[in-house]
């Protein structure tokens, strides 16, 4: 036994395959806001320049405040007073061989390592050359290197050459530079001249050679001559 049904005819119903259209959100404009979420945008948008402020304050603060590595002795800042003094002093050097070369006394003596000068007062030099000739030099004020191989002598100075005959000249100012290695002597003041023979010669300034048994006065010059012996 068969049973046959009809239905009526349905309208038909499209179909889209596309995404289903939701409906728009009211999302409620930035004025309408909770401040609490104004503030979390805000930090959101600037965080990361907050963030890079920070790190350039830490690293200046931390190089600010980092100690600085220890002076290296070529770093070390150089006296400019003296290391040390001494009074009512006499020093000698010597050769290798035992000779001695120079003795200089005086009242006291500085030692300045900025440059590696000595600084005396009323100071006496005697210096010995290879041969034995004697050079003396006298002054209120000395300064010298080091070694005493060059000595400046200030106010009321005199130096005393001897030459192998035993004949001295002597040279007298206010201002002499004495290189006592090279036996030479200068000035740029005026300076006495006395020689051997009792002759006195005044000029503005010298420059004495006694290895090459050299004399140069300069400037205006005055002189005096001792008269001859009837030797």
């Amino acid at each position: 036994m068969s049973v046959e049904l009809h239905l009526p005819d349905l309208p038909e119903v499209p179909i889209s395959l596309g995404a289903a259209a939701q409906p728009p959100l009211d999302t409620p404009p930035a004025s309408r806001m909770p401040w609490s979420l104004r503030l979390r945008e805000a930090l959101s948008a600037y965080l990361p320049l907050l963030l890079m402020a920070l790190l350039a304050l830490a690293t200046w603060w931390l190089v600010k405040n980092t100690p600085s590595a220890p002076r290296t002795p070529d770093q070390a800042v150089v006296r400019q007073d003296p290391d040390y003094t001494m009074t009512g002093f006499a020093v000698e050097r010597f050769e290798a061989t035992g000779r001695l070369k120079v003795r200089i006394e005086g009242e006291q003596m500085r030692h300045y390592p900025a440059t590696d000068q000595i600084e005396i007062d009323r100071v006496h030099i005697r210096a010995i050359a290879p041969d034995g000739r004697v050079t003396l030099a006298d002054a209120r004020r000395a300064l010298a290197n080091g070694d005493a191989s060059e000595i400046q002598l200030l106010g009321a100075a005199h130096v005393t050459t001897t030459d192998e005959r035993g004949q001295k000249v002597q040279m007298a100012g206010e201002f002499l530079h004495a290189f006592l290695v090279t036996e030479r002597v200068r000035s740029h003041l005026p300076v006495r001249v006395t020689s051997a023979d009792g002759s006195v010669f005044e000029a503005t300034g010298l420059e004495y050679d006694h290895g090459l048994r050299k004399l140069e006065l300069r400037g205006p010059m005055r002189g005096t001559f001792a008269p001859r012996s009837s030797k």
